[in-house]
């Protein structure tokens, strides 16, 4: 399948890399199909819209950075993306870059996505400690580990 990315170049994805996410995301939910792209800069990842070229989001493994990350979900997410095991869940956190000195992830809006079905959802967690602008750079930093 060919899609045209954010950067307007045209790439040919695998059917396994678009996810799905039933009820869109927040602010975005008429938005259902998104295909998910690794980058020249890991350990970050691309979420491009398949229908949307213009809209892309930078995501990031939350727990790179935050070993102590948890998430609970309840059992109706669990059982609306089909996962029975801990393994089958991606978890990824939504990145914002506003200015090169400034790296944030949405720790509090997690996308859990089922590996195996392709089924996607955005939650909102309740614990305070995970806020929509966690500082990447400055936990990067503290680990003495560079994000890219």
């Amino acid at each position: 399948m060919k899609i045209t990315t954010k950067t307007h170049e045209t790439i040919d994805i695998d059917e396994r890399q678009i996810v799905n996410f039933p009820h869109g995301l927040f602010g975005f939910e008429v938005l259902k199909d998104y295909a998910l792209l690794d980058t020249e800069c890991p350990p970050f990842y691309s979420l491009q819209s398949v229908d949307i070229e213009s809209l892309a989001f930078t995501l990031i493994d939350p727990f790179l950075f935050r070993p102590d990350y948890e998430v609970q979900l309840d059992d109706d997410d669990l059982q609306e993306l089909g996962i029975d095991e801990p393994r089958q869940a991606l978890i990824l956190s939504i990145v914002t870059i506003p200015n090169s000195n400034s790296m944030t992830a949405n720790l509090q809006g997690p996308l859990i996505i089922n590996r195996e079905t392709r089924l996607g959802k955005q939650v909102i967690l309740q614990d305070p400690r995970w806020t929509i602008k966690h500082d990447i750079i400055a936990e990067f930093n503290a680990r003495e580990a560079s994000p890219c």
